[in-house]
């Protein structure tokens, strides 16, 4: 296969290859959501709005270890926190992060093989 095959194929199926920036912003964002805890707490996130003290149960971490990840996602840009009182919620607000947490999923299965 040489250099031009793949964006031939893109040309082909009607979709424009990837740019080298939107390449890396999705690498970043794969790594970011990598350790598993992180990924838990966006599927709670993506399903429902939770103060940190909830999340960290649910995730079966301490609250430090969930506020820290929490923090690291909301830099990021893949949830949202906004303040009820003395506490925070936090849920994914962006379509796309929702629809990439359930897409991976339903394609896993719950034995971790592919479904």
């Amino acid at each position: 296969m040489n250099g031009s095959e793949p964006a031939a194929a893109a040309v082909r199926s009607g979709r424009i290859a990837p740019t080298r920036r939107q390449l890396a912003a999705a690498a970043r964002t794969f790594g970011l959501l990598s350790p598993p805890v992180r990924l838990h707490l966006v599927w709670f996130a993506a399903n429902g709005e939770y103060d940190v003290g909830t999340l960290a149960e649910r995730a079966g971490v301490s609250v430090a270890t969930a506020s820290q990840h929490l923090g690291k996602l909301r830099i990021a840009g893949l949830i949202t926190v906004r303040r009820v009182g003395r506490r925070h919620i936090y849920t994914v607000d962006d379509p796309h992060v929702v629809a990439l947490v359930d897409q991976i999923f339903d394609h896993i299965a719950p034995d971790g093989g592919f479904a």
